[in-house]
C-alpha cells in the first residue's frame, strides 16, 4: 500500500519547489537591487518564505479532492514554460504579453520552440507533475477538511505577516520603490495577469461606438491620392542608417528623398497593443484594449466618407482588429508556402490600382501593408540569403547560444531586407505618380531588445521597458506633385528631429487624406 500524504504537505512541497526552481529570474533581478551581504541575505531568504507562503495560500484555496492534483500539475507545467522564457529572454509575462501570445499565429509560435524549452518542460514540469499524479493524497471528511484548511490558511497568513513586519524596513522599500521586481514572481504574477487580461478584454455590456460621423473629403484640386502606409515589425530607430547608424542598413532608401523622424515613440511594446492603438483616436495614456475594439479607428473614418478605396494586406499575424470593416487580404496564411517574404505583398498591387482607375474614378486609394519585418527570435529567417551582408549571424532561435554580435548582425540583415522592400514599394508609387498624388508613410509597431542588459525581444511593461523597445523607426516619402507642396516638404524636413509618437498617426492620416471632421486635431498632425 502506498504511503498516504497529507494535502498540506503536498501543497507546501509544491510551493517550495516552484520558488526554488522556477523563480531564478526573480532572484536575479532582486540581487541587482539588494546585493548579497549578511543583512540583505536575511531579507532575500524572507522573500523566499513570503513567496512560498503566498503560493501555498493560493493552492489552499483550490484544495479539494477533485481539484488539487489537476491545478498543481497545471501550475507546474505552466511555471516551467514561464521559467524558460523569463530566463532566456528576461521577459515579464503581463496581461499584454498574454494577449500578444494568444494572438500569435502558428508560424510565429514555432519560432519560439527550442530544445532547451523542452528540457525545462520535462525536468521542471512533466517529472514533478508525474510524481504528484502518483501520490496517494489523504482527503478527510468535508468537515474535518474545512477545519484543517482554515487552520493551515491562518498559520500561513500569520507567517507572512510576522515576516513582513519583522523586516518592515526592507519590505517598505520593496513594495513602494521596487514594484517592477514583483512582475518576475512565478507563477503568482502570471495568475494576476490572467485576471487582468480577462477584466480588460471581456465585457458583455460593451457597445460599439462610431466617431466622426461628420467626416467628408475636402477637394483641393489635387489629383487623386495613392498613399501606402507600411506598418513595420520590431524596427528600432537606432538601427536605421538613415538615423546615423554606422552600418549601412538603408542603402536604397538613402537614395530617395526621405524624411526620417528620428524621435518617434510607440504606443506599446507589442504588436497586439501598438497596432490597434496607433490607428485609434486615443492617445497612449488613454488607450485600452476595450476602447480600441469598441471604437471606430481612422480607417473606418476614411471608409465612411465613401471617397477612399481601402485595402489592408497582412504578412504578420493579423490586423489586431483594425481592418475588420475594410477589405483585408491575409498573405501569410493564404498566399505563401513556408516563409512569406514581405515583397510578396506587392504582387498584384498594381493590378489593384488599375482596377481602381477603371471602377472608382472619384476615389482616393489608401493601402496598408503590415510587415513580418524583423520578427524574432529567428531573425535569420526574415531575409533571403543574398541579404546576409553583416556576418557572422545567429542562425538559431535559441538566442542564448549566440553572441550579441551575431544576434545584432542577423537583426541588421532584416533591416537591410526591409530597406529593399520599402524601396520596391516606393518604386511602385513612382510608377503611378503621373496619375496620382503619391506618398509612403512608414512606421514600426514597436522596437526590439537584442540582449542589452540581458533583455531580448519585446513586450516589457511600457514604464519599465528599455528605450530600444519604444524608440521606433518612422519616415515619409512624397512623390512629385501638389501634395508635396501642400505639406511643405522642406518645412517638414526641418522638424524631423522633433518628438513624435504613434499618437500623431490618427490625425496625420486624416490631414494627409484631407478629411474634414470635428475629431481631427491639427496640433497632432505631423504634416500640418
Amino acid at each position: 500500500m502506498k504511503k498516504v500524504v497529507s494535502t498540506s504537505k503536498v501543497i507546501l512541497v509544491t510551493s517550495i519547489f516552484l520558488v526554488v526552481f522556477n523563480n531564478i529570474t526573480f532572484y536575479k533581478n532582486v540581487l541587482e537591487v539588494y546585493p548579497l551581504n549578511l543583512q540583505n541575505g536575511i531579507f532575500l531568504f524572507s522573500l523566499g518564505v513570503v513567496l512560498t507562503s503566498v503560493i501555498t495560500l493560493l493552492l489552499s484555496l483550490v484544495n479539494s479532492k477533485y481539484t488539487l492534483k489537476p491545478i498543481i500539475i497545471t501550475a507546474l507545467i505552466t511555471s516551467a514554460f514561464l521559467n524558460y522564457f523569463m530566463i532566456t529572454y528576461n521577459l515579464v509575462i503581463d496581461h499584454d504579453m498574454i494577449r500578444n501570445s494568444i494572438q500569435t499565429d502558428t508560424s510565429e509560435a514555432f519560432d519560439l520552440i527550442t530544445t532547451n524549452m523542452f528540457l525545462y518542460l520535462f525536468f521542471l514540469g512533466l517529472i514533478p507533475s508525474y510524481i504528484v499524479y502518483k501520490l496517494n493524497v489523504e482527503h478527510k471528511s468535508f468537515k474535518r477538511e474545512m477545519l484543517s484548511k482554515i487552520k493551515f490558511f491562518i498559520a500561513v497568513l500569520v507567517i507572512i505577516v510576522v515576516v513582513i513586519f519583522s523586516l518592515s524596513k526592507f519590505y517598505t522599500s520593496f513594495f513602494r520603490e521596487h514594484k517592477p521586481l514583483r512582475y518576475y514572481t512565478n507563477p503568482t504574477y502570471f495568475i494576476y495577469s490572467i485576471g487582468k487580461y480577462i477584466s480588460k478584454t471581456f465585457d458583455t455590456k460593451m457597445v460599439f461606438k462610431t466617431i466622426a460621423n461628420d467626416a467628408k473629403r475636402v477637394s483641393t484640386g489635387e489629383k487623386r491620392k495613392l498613399i501606402i502606409m507600411v506598418v513595420g515589425e520590431a524596427v528600432r530607430s537606432d538601427r536605421m542608417s538613415l538615423n546615423g547608424y554606422e552600418k549601412e542598413t538603408n542603402p536604397l532608401l538613402s537614395n530617395n528623398d526621405i524624411i526620417s523622424f528620428t524621435d518617434m515613440y510607440s504606443c506599446g511594446t507589442s504588436t497586439a497593443h501598438s497596432v490597434p492603438c496607433m490607428f485609434s483616436i486615443f492617445d497612449r495614456d488613454e488607450y485600452s484594449y476595450k476602447k480600441g475594439i469598441s471604437t471606430e479607428n481612422v480607417l473606418d473614418i476614411l471608409h465612411k466618407t465613401g471617397k477612399v478605396d481601402l485595402l489592408w494586406r497582412d504578412n504578420n499575424s493579423d490586423s489586431k482588429g483594425v481592418a475588420l470593416r475594410i477589405d483585408y487580404e491575409d498573405f501569410k496564411r493564404k498566399k505563401c508556402d513556408g516563409e512569406c517574404r514581405d515583397t510578396s505583398m506587392l504582387v498584384g498591387l498594381q493590378e489593384r490600382i488599375e482596377d481602381n482607375k477603371q471602377q472608382n474614378k472619384d476615389k482616393d486609394i489608401f493601402i496598408v501593408l503590415h510587415q513580418m519585418g524583423n520578427h524574432g527570435p529567428a531573425y535569420y529567417k526574415r531575409y533571403p540569403k543574398e541579404f546576409e551582408k553583416f556576418t557572422p549571424v545567429c542562425e538559431t532561435n535559441q538566442l542564448e547560444n549566440c553572441t550579441q554580435a551575431e544576434i545584432s548582425n542577423a537583426y541588421d540583415n532584416t533591416v537591410l531586407y526591409t530597406d529593399y522592400f520599402l524601396n520596391e514599394t516606393i518604386d511602385l508609387l513612382k510608377n503611378n505618380q503621373d496619375e496620382f498624388e503619391t506618398a509612403l508613410f512608414y512606421m514600426s509597431d514597436h522596437g526590439e531588445s537584442l540582449g542589452e542588459g540581458g533583455v531580448y525581444l519585446h513586450g516589457m511593461p511600457y514604464f519599465i521597458a528599455p528605450d530600444v523597445q519604444k524608440h521606433i523607426a518612422s519616415f515619409v516619402w512624397f512623390g512629385k506633385g501638389q501634395m508635396r507642396k501642400r505639406v511643405d516638404f522642406e518645412g517638414l524636413r526641418a522638424k524631423k528631429d522633433e518628438s513624435y509618437s504613434q499618437d500623431n498617426l490618427f490625425h496625420s492620416i486624416l490631414g494627409l487624406m484631407e478629411i474634414k471632421t470635428k475629431v481631427y486635431d491639427e496640433k497632432k498632425d505631423i504634416f500640418k
